[in-house]
């Protein structure tokens, strides 16, 4: 694909996000006018209003699947696990503020959510492994889903410390040496 041609499907997904979430009525002829492109080049890249709203879903999708191994690159493991739990908040957030658009994508009969559960996995499982952390991927994904329909972002924030000190107390009970028997 032709560089302006990525540039313009970036920048297309990127408007739609902002559409989807804020306006429930957005147009593809408004998206693309403030793209700043042609509705044909939207209706190039996305032929359909379910297609755009579902290449917006697995973008933010990828984007927090994505974030895993650069958050363990350039953090320590327990601060790129709990940045990473930060940024599933936020996704969860825009998540359901695409509902309404996402419902329409499932009522033709297809399935955003079909790759979903295994790329999640692989992120949490990269994040947990270095901490030695015998957590389940998809726990952590329960607990998380939990928190992220939690409106209150004080709350919010103290349940995720819950969260981490559980997954570092788990970790810690799995390295620490038996305790001696009793004599």
């Amino acid at each position: 694909m032709r560089a302006d041609a990525v540039r313009n499907r970036g920048l297309l997904i990127e408007v739609a996000l902002d559409a989807f979430t804020h306006e429930k009525d957005a147009t593809l002829g408004a998206i693309a006018k403030k793209a700043g492109v042609g509705i044909g080049t939207l209706y190039r890249h996305f032929p359909t209003r379910e297609a755009l709203i579902e290449a917006v879903y697995r973008t933010e999708l990828e984007k927090l699947c994505d974030a895993a191994p650069e958050l363990l690159k350039t953090h320590e493991p327990e601060a790129a696990l709990r940045e990473w739990m930060d940024r599933f908040i936020a996704y969860a957030a825009t998540k359901r503020d695409l509902k309404d658009a996402l419902q329409a994508v499932i009522a033709l009969g297809l399935n955003p959510f079909e790759h979903s559960r295994a790329k999640m996995t692989e992120a949490v499982s990269s994040l947990l492994a270095p901490l030695g952390a015998r957590t389940e991927p998809m726990d952590l994904m329960a607990l998380l889903i939990g928190v992220a329909q939690n409106g209150d972002p004080a709350q919010a924030k103290r349940m995720l410390d819950l969260i981490m000190n559980g997954v570092l107390h788990d970790a810690a009970a799995r390295t620490a040496p038996p305790a001696p028997a009793p004599r």
